[in-house]
């Protein structure tokens, strides 16, 4: 059972069906991309916790997959209690569902290096101006609990602080009282590491780690990520930044992300694929890796892994075989840690909807999927709101910046309009920390 059927959601029930795993879909709204394709679906809020354990026990799932924050944690720890799987656990999705909780975690108990931060009340806006100072402009200020960007903004001065605080207040998935004030790192590049802790030949929780992948966020929302077979196209720095590419530090970079991810999925505990987001930076000869946030089911960046892994060992592949025992290949690097190399340099690029409303049409199609090497995914969303993401292109090259490139491209071919507003297209939505459509990096 899946609690969250979105585009993630989706791809999850595509991979346990392929295996013929009976699947039912549980979301907030109808006809999520998931709910068509599950074998059985249910529309409730999931902050209900009676209305959520009678779907439960209804169905009575071998396992139960959160997908969303929206959900009812308690109800989540009592069905544990009583018997009921939840990946990777109860406590892991409620660490991980909340900012607060989360940082203690990744700082405190598995001892990651953070960037600096505060805490403070939004109905006390001197607190989140105290709190700004103390960490120091620019600063990010999110809401304690909300995801995909939502609740969060970057603070250059302190005349962003009050629409930082009314935006969190406003999108948080909760009461947006608390919000977490970080110091903005300046980093080389920002990364997902998509670890999975899964059974051994033996029995034993083994964690496998895929090649790190690459990530522009925009806002706090992922927009773009890229992965390739040579980490030295991007790690440490950004794909563009070709020209100084230098294997040792690409090594040093990506045994320091390894390192790093093991221990926080080591405290989070279970068997799931992780997405871990960290911030890297080249310091001289080194690389310094910082912890930021993770998630215990499959990431939103990880996309690229479409196409970039095989068939069936993409990010949502492996979840699925993690959480039900099933072999995940791999093999030990001379570090000693278990990796799974790709198998195609690749890049994705999202499509966001200009508009609010329904009835929601695509136009460009035929330009976008005649290129070679893409792929588009339009995730059959019901219902539009302006920078909704409602779709995505993945596309394969020689070098991870032609395929980021390429993705790019194929995505701003892709127009859109809901109801009689007219047609628009993505370039009109967004061009910042893009390779070919115009702004400068950011």
């Amino acid at each position: 059972m899946f609690l969250g059927a979105g585009e993630l959601g989706q791809e999850q029930i595509m991979e346990a069906q392929r295996l013929g795993i009976e699947t039912v879909a549980v979301d907030r709204y109808k006809n999520a991309p998931g709910q068509r394709l599950a074998d059985r679906h249910y529309v409730i809020n999931m902050r209900d916790g009676k209305l959520l354990r009678e779907v439960i026990e209804k169905e009575d799932p071998d396992v139960i997959i959160p997908e969303i924050e929206a959900i009812s944690l308690d109800t989540l720890f009592d069905l544990e209690k009583e018997g009921f799987y939840i990946v990777p656990s109860a406590k892991a999705t409620h660490t991980a569902m909340q900012r607060k909780r989360l940082r203690e975690l990744i700082s405190k108990e598995a001892e990651v290096l953070t960037s600096k931060y505060v805490y403070a009340n939004t109905n006390d806006p001197d607190s989140v101006r105290a709190a700004c100072e103390k960490v120091g402009y620019p600063c990010v200020v999110k809401a304690i609990q909300s995801s995909s960007g939502l609740g969060s903004m970057d603070v250059h001065s302190p005349k962003d602080v009050d629409e930082a605080i009314a935006k969190a207040k406003k999108e948080a998935r909760g009461s947006g009282e608390e919000v977490i004030i970080e110091e903005f790192i300046k980093f080389d590049t920002e990364v997902t590491e998509l670890a999975v802790r899964h059974f051994d030949d033996s029995g034993k929780i083994v964690t496998t780690f895929p090649n790190a992948l690459g990530h522009a966020q925009i806002e706090g929302d992922y927009h773009s990520s890229w992965m390739g077979m040579n980490v030295a196209e991007y790690l440490p720095r950004n794909p563009e930044n070709t020209r100084d590419m230098n294997d040792e530090l690409a090594y040093k970079a990506q045994k320091r992300i390894y390192e790093t991810t093991k221990k926080i999925t080591d405290v989070l505990g279970g068997r799931s694929i992780f997405g871990c987001e960290l911030f890297v930076k080249a310091d001289g000869t080194d690389a310094v890796v910082y912890g930021n946030e993770v998630a215990c089911r499959p990431h939103d960046t990880g996309l690229v892994t479409l196409q970039s892994h095989m068939n069936t060992l993409s990010e949502f592949g492996l979840h699925i075989r993690a959480v039900c025992g099933f072999p995940i290949p791999g093999e030990k690097n001379d570090d000693g840690f278990r990796v799974l190399k790709p198998v195609a340099n690749a890049a994705s690029h999202v499509i966001l909807s200009p508009y609010d409303g329904h009835e929601v049409s695509y136009k460009g199609l035929w330009d976008c999927m005649g290129m070679e090497g893409v792929s588009l995914k339009i995730f059959g969303k019901p219902e539009a709101h302006v920078g909704r993401r409602m779709g995505v292109v993945v596309a394969t090259a020689p070098t991870v910046l032609e395929a980021k490139r390429k993705a790019e491209i194929a995505a701003h071919k892709i127009m859109m309009k809901a109801g009689d507003n007219p047609w628009k297209g993505q370039t009109e939505m967004e061009t910042r920390k893009h390779v070919v459509y115009g702004a400068k990096r950011q």
